[in-house]
C-alpha cells in the first residue's frame, strides 16, 4: 500500500474522529455546551448524565460510527485483501487516528472525549468477534458495578486476552494495538480511577434524571 494513500487515509480518519458529536447534538438541541456540565467530558457518558437519554444514545451512535467508518476506509481501495492481517494492520492504524481525533477534535479545541464508542466503532469495523465480547463484558461490568468507567478500563483491558482466544498468535500487532488502548484508555480515565479510590465516582443508571434536561 502506497504511503500516500495511508496517508490521506490517515487524514480522513483524524477528521471524522474530530467531529464532536456530544458538542454540536448538545449545541444543537438544547444550546448546551457538555463540557461546561458533570464531569466536563464531551463524550457520550456525560451527555447521558447532562442531556439524557435521548442526546445521549445519539452521540454515542454518532461516536461509533466515526470510528466504524474510519476503519472501514480502506474497504474502498483494491490493494489489500480485505480479512488479511496485513488489512487488518491498516485499519487499526486508520481507527487509532480516530480515537485520537475524538480525544483531541481540531474542531472543538482540541478538547474531546475518552474515545471508548469510537474504538468500540474501529474494533467493529476489523474483528466483530473481538468487539462482541468486549461489548459483553463492559455490559457485565457495568451492569455490576454501575460504574461506566470501570466498565471502560476492564473490557479494553481485556481485549488483548480475547484477540489471542480468537486468533492465537498469528495477530500480534492487533495484541498489542489492544494493550495500547488498554494503556491510553486508562490514562484517559486517571480521574475516574482516583474517583472510584476514593468512592466519589458517580454510578451509571438510566433512571437518574439528567443534570440539565428532563427526558
Amino acid at each position: 500500500m502506497e504511503i500516500q494513500q495511508l496517508a490521506l487515509g490517515a487524514v480522513v480518519a483524524y477528521v471524522l474522529g474530530s467531529i464532536p458529536s456530544a458538542v454540536w447534538v448538545g449545541k444543537a438541541m438544547f444550546d448546551v455546551d457538555v463540557r461546561e456540565h458533570g464531569s466536563g467530558n464531551a463524550g457520550a457518558t456525560n451527555t447521558f448524565r447532562v442531556l439524557g437519554k435521548k442526546a445521549g444514545f445519539l452521540v454515542l451512535f454518532l461516536d461509533f460510527l466515526k470510528g466504524l467508518a474510519a476503519s472501514s476506509l480502506l474497504l474502498l481501495q483494491d490493494q489489500l485483501i480485505s480479512g488479511t492481517p496485513e488489512f487488518r494492520q491498516y485499519q487499526l492504524i486508520l481507527g487509532l487516528v480516530a480515537v485520537i481525533g475524538h480525544v483531541f477534535p481540531v474542531f472543538a479545541g482540541f478538547r474531546g472525549g475518552k474515545g471508548i464508542a469510537t474504538l468500540l466503532g474501529a474494533t467493529v469495523g476489523v474483528s466483530w468477534p473481538v468487539s462482541l465480547l468486549c461489548a459483553i463484558a463492559f455490559v457485565l461490568i457495568v451492569w455490576m458495578s454501575k460504574y461506566i468507567s470501570l466498565g471502560s478500563m476492564l473490557a479494553t483491558s481485556l481485549s488483548p486476552v480475547f484477540v489471542r482466544l480468537i486468533y492465537g498468535a498469528d495477530e500480534t500487532f492487533f495484541m498489542y494495538f489492544c494493550i495500547g488502548m488498554a494503556l491510553m484508555v486508562i490514562y484517559t480515565h486517571r480521574a475516574n480511577i482516583g474517583r472510584l479510590r476514593s468512592g466519589t465516582e458517580s454510578k451509571f443508571s438510566f433512571s437518574k434524571k439528567p443534570d440539565i434536561v428532563k427526558n
